[in-house]
């Protein structure tokens, strides 16, 4: 029988809410300072009105697939569009390490657990992300007046008594559930990756299929974020700039470390930098996008720019091999080479997806009065990225079955040394 409480709940109850609790309030603290050190860096703390928090509270709305909707009014005689479609990659990934961590460190010591046990676990979890999101989307809203300067815009202004303003808002449902998806999707990940937790068995057959995987992926992808981070320092401290790296750092390392990634293996993006807005990126990048025209950016078009470029296929070849080899070591001995190179091509391919779909970025602000546009360059700005999918799946597919079969081979060769002692695996792992 459970021990209680004076008011007659368990205590075991009570340590769970408090263990989530702690949790959600970690994950939000990390992902919080992240975004303001980054927002810092690039400059937001001059923003008027004390906003510089509710910007920080917008940002980590949209790591989490949070709907922020930028809001424009400049009275009758003016009309406004905008819109925004922007994931911080460096605050999502923040976010998702620490659910991850918080929510398997306790099952890590228990011997066995059951399926209602991790339901209530996570069920508790999402209870308060739901109350912390609210909150969040009511404090990320503000609105700007626009300073328009001098010229032919401001003449108008003052003419017709037009005040631009521009400012932004949340979707409370769509982000509540937008973010919940997204902790699901991070604690169902952190099942199927983690070998040392406790399953029911119906689950242990799931992480037994697809774990392998799952940790070749997962591990590939934060390699990356990790190179990325070596190279952004070696870049601050040799080259100057540390507050535009800095900002790069926080707030879209892996934007564009997975960008750079999926193009190393022959994927093709398409996009543009118009107006006085961008994204914090390297200056290659904003010297191939910036223009009126959309601009094709794989390894030829930066080539042209920087052939060390090409050093991207390299690198692919190297962190593919590895992630292949270690989805083999944890896959059962006796699994065909055939099937080790189609695992590694459809998990490859759908890790390729999942970075097209989350680094597309859509920014666009744009201000005219009786129907006069491009009313000032400071008033108008286009920002878009997008990969081609056919494309990128069928060079990740490729990629996949080469790497796949040379990883199970080296593996297999590696396990067949005379001397060596035949590993088994896991039990339950494939």
């Amino acid at each position: 029988m459970r021990p209680r409480t004076p008011d007659g709940r368990s205590v075991a109850d009570r340590d769970g809410w408090l263990d989530a609790l702690l949790i959600v309030l970690g994950a939000l603290i990390a992902m919080g300072v992240v975004a303001g050190l980054g927002l810092w860096a690039a400059g937001a703390a001059e923003l008027p009105d004390n906003a510089f928090g509710r910007v920080v509270a917008a940002t980590v709305v949209t790591s989490v697939g949070g709907t922020v909707e930028v809001r424009g009014d400049a009275g009758g005689l003016a009309r406004t569009d905008a819109h925004l479609v922007l994931l911080p990659l460096s605050v999502t990934v923040t976010g998702a390490l620490v659910f991850a961590a918080g929510f398997l460190r306790p099952l890590r010591h228990r011997p066995a657990v059951d399926a209602p046990a991790l339901v209530v676990r996570a069920a508790r979890i999402a209870v308060l992300w739901a109350v912390a999101l609210t909150g969040l989307c009511f404090a990320a809203r503000q609105d700007f007046r626009i300073s328009l300067g001098a010229g032919a815009a401001r003449d108008l202004i003052e003419i017709f008594g037009v005040s631009p303003v521009v400012g932004f808002t949340t979707d409370v449902p769509l982000t509540l559930l937008f973010g919940l998806l997204w902790l699901a999707g991070m604690l169902l990940l952190a099942l199927l990756v983690s070998g040392a937790a406790p399953l029911p068995p119906g689950a242990l057959r799931l992480r037994a299929a697809v774990g392998p995987a799952a940790y070749a992926m997962v591990g590939l992808l934060l390699v990356c974020v990790a190179v990325g981070v070596v190279v952004g320092l070696v870049v601050a401290t040799s080259r100057g700039h540390p507050a535009e790296t800095l900002a790069v750092l926080l707030l879209g390392l892996p934007n564009l470390v997975w960008l750079a990634f999926t193009i190393g293996l022959g994927a093709t993006w398409h996009g543009r930098v118009d107006g006085p807005f961008a994204l914090p990126m390297p200056r290659l990048l904003d010297r191939v996008l910036r223009g009126p025209d959309v601009s094709t950016l794989d390894l030829r078009s930066l080539a042209a720019y920087d052939g060390r470029v090409w050093w991207l296929v390299g690198i692919d070849a190297v962190l593919l091999l590895g992630a292949a080899v270690v989805m083999a070591v944890r896959s059962p001995v006796r699994l065909p080479l055939w099937r080790h190179a189609v695992r590694m091509a459809v998990a490859l391919a759908l890790t390729v997806l999942t970075v097209c779909l989350v680094g597309r970025v859509s920014v666009r602000f744009g201000l005219s009065v009786l129907g006069i546009g491009n009313l000032g360059g400071d008033l108008t700005g286009d920002l878009f990225l997008r990969a081609e999918v056919g494309t990128a799946l069928g060079v990740a597919v490729l990629w996949g079955l080469v790497t796949g079969f040379l990883g199970g081979l080296l593996t297999r060769a590696v396990r067949g040394r005379p001397g060596r002692r035949t590993a088994k695996g896991p039990p339950g792992r494939a």
